[in-house]
């Protein structure tokens, strides 16, 4: 298949080579020129405005895939596309957009006989290798004409065992895509993902930060242990119940700086953790961890642990998220997916 790919950083540059790698074409923008240039060795066809990206589309429907932040830039980039497409193309937002900007704007653009596919993408710096985790809304048609796609991009089935007992269902879920409803119910279900991230996160930050401090001269002294902290992180790996990527992570950070001292632990939050929680209270559902998790990270920005390195370290793990020196109560810059 073909499809135009808008915003080439951390993921959206991976999601076209991995993608080419499938015998896609992409035709690729980005308002720097620099990763244009670079995916256009690599196999890619580089547009130098939407306008001819639009262009560069043969045939009906075009696809167009944009992978910016979500909030206004995405927002800006939708508006100056519509005019571009045609009846029957579609827009994909693989983002981190707020699923209700994505209803929003699926009932705009259906007025316009364009379709529109709201797509949570986890994955992160590594997707490029290991696949990403896809959580799609939108209309039927249009996400089942754009299941090469989605298939290219997911992890496969791998050597993960199937679920004992799992019926038959949609193949995709085992391979790592899933058509989750109509439009919004995509980033709905990713926004979850990410409150969930905060809180399990969280979770091994407090319990190595526990862990850390157990040679405190504050303790009794037969009560002092100096515990190898990135030891302690491989053997969970290897067999333990709370084996991880998210602790291979942290294992691999450990094991390159026990102190972790190139992180100062200020933790941002990139929007989902914040709307999890407005989720939560529309539904009046008790969510103790994953808002005490949120509540963390706006302390951390006041004063930093062990745990807010290791949030820090994952968080660089998993994404290559770079620490944010921000005001105290600086609105957070929602980031594209991971």
């Amino acid at each position: 298949m073909q499809i135009g790919i808008i915003g080439l950083g951390r993921m959206g540059g991976n999601i076209a080579l991995r993608l080419m790698r499938a015998g896609h074409r992409c035709v690729v923008f980005d308002r720097s020129a620099a990763p244009r240039d670079t995916l256009a060795r690599q196999g890619a066809e580089a547009a130098d405005t939407l306008a001819d990206l639009v262009q560069r589309l043969k045939g009906q429907p075009k696809a167009i895939w944009l992978m910016l932040p979500a909030g206004k830039i995405t927002e800006d980039a939708i508006e100056s596309l519509t005019p571009l497409l045609a009846p029957g193309d579609i827009v994909i937002d693989g983002g981190n957009t707020y699923y209700k900007d994505d209803i929003r704007r699926a009932r705009t653009l259906a007025a316009k006989e364009i379709h529109y596919i709201d797509c949570g993408t986890s994955g992160g710096v590594w997707g490029l290798e290991r696949g990403y985790c896809l959580m799609i809304g939108g209309p039927d048609a249009a996400v089942d004409y754009l299941d090469p796609i989605f298939a290219a991009l997911a992890p496969g089935a791998g050597t993960i065992a199937r679920t004992p007992g799992r019926s038959a269902g949609d193949s995709g879920v085992e391979r790592g895509y899933l058509h989750t409803g109509p439009s919004g119910s995509g980033h709905f279900v990713k926004m979850i993902h990410n409150g969930i991230e905060y809180g399990l996160m969280q979770a091994y930050a407090e319990g190595f930060d526990i862990l850390s401090n157990k040679a405190s001269q504050e303790l009794p002294e037969g009560e002092r242990f100096t515990l190898n902290i990135p030891d302690i992180a491989e053997v969970w790996r290897r067999g333990s119940v709370i084996s991880s990527w998210l602790l291979d992570l942290t294992a691999d950070a450990l094991a390159k700086d026990a102190q972790l001292s190139s992180f100062s632990g200020n933790v941002a939050d990139s929007g989902e953790g914040r709307w999890t929680i407005e989720a939560a209270l529309e539904e009046a559902v008790p969510a103790d961890v994953l808002s005490a998790a949120l509540f963390t990270r706006f302390r951390s920005r006041r004063t930093h642990t062990f745990a807010e390195k290791i949030l820090s370290a994952m968080r660089f793990g998993f994404g290559g998220h770079v620490e944010v020196h921000e005001e105290p109560d600086a609105e957070p810059s929602p980031q594209v997916g991971h």
